[in-house]
């Protein structure tokens, strides 16, 4: 009857010891938790800056549609520079850029944006042809041409990409037209430039992605 009584003594002392672990454990757990809530209300993360305020453009995209920034407006848009007959960077861009794609919810307001530097080249035809080699759903991802003039406007001006045509004794081969960026450039709901993202920074895409919800919320 002792031995049995102490066993009981026992056990629900060992109970009482795992209840005092488990309340201590979910104690915790809220406290860490109500921190985290606390830290992100009273310090959101950085407003992105304004860099620049993109003017008003008319460019044909892969299916011959007119994009103006007034179809643009009330979207996220990523965009970035490119031409088709490169040799150089451009391939990778372009299927970092399908990994973005294929990273963004559909039903978000986001679009993709890529410019040609070789517009006398890359009529909306050829940029289908490529936009459909590489996976480009052209409801969210716009393959852009139209005047040089245009172009400049927009690429060089407007989002603050490199665009310089090379000279015949410059060039490597017969495809080593150009010089150009390899950045990708966020631009918010109202056409206004607010951050850019190296292709070779191995964070870009979530970088992105984290910029891109916070510019979806903000009013």
């Amino acid at each position: 009857m002792v031995q049995s009584n102490t066993e009981n003594m026992s056990e629900g002392y060992s109970k009482t010891v795992q209840w005092l672990v488990w309340g201590f454990l979910a104690i915790v757990i809220a406290v860490i938790a109500g921190l985290f809530v606390f830290k992100t209300v009273i310090n959101p993360p950085a407003k992105l800056p304004v860099y620049n305020q993109v003017a008003e453009f008319t460019l044909t995209n892969q299916l011959g549609g007119r994009v103006t920034l007034a179809s643009l407006r009330g979207n996220v848009w990523v965009a970035n520079i490119i031409f088709t007959r490169c040799a150089g960077p451009c391939p990778k861009l372009t299927a970092q850029t399908r990994q973005l794609q294929d990273r963004i919810p559909r039903d978000l307001p986001v679009k993709l944006v890529t410019l040609t530097t070789d517009p006398e080249y890359d009529s909306p035809q050829v940029l289908k042809m490529y936009a459909n080699r590489n996976g480009a759903d052209p409801n969210r991802w716009y393959f852009l041409t139209g005047s040089k003039a245009e172009i400049v406007k927009l690429a060089v001006d407007g989002l603050k990409l490199t665009r310089v045509e090379k000279k015949p004794e410059e060039r490597d081969n017969d495809v080593d037209l150009f010089i150009h960026s390899t950045i990708w450039v966020l631009v918010d709901k109202r056409g206004q430039l607010r951050a850019t993202f190296e292709s070779t920074d191995p964070e870009a895409a979530a970088k992105i992605l984290s910029d891109i919800h916070q510019l979806i919320e903000e009013r």
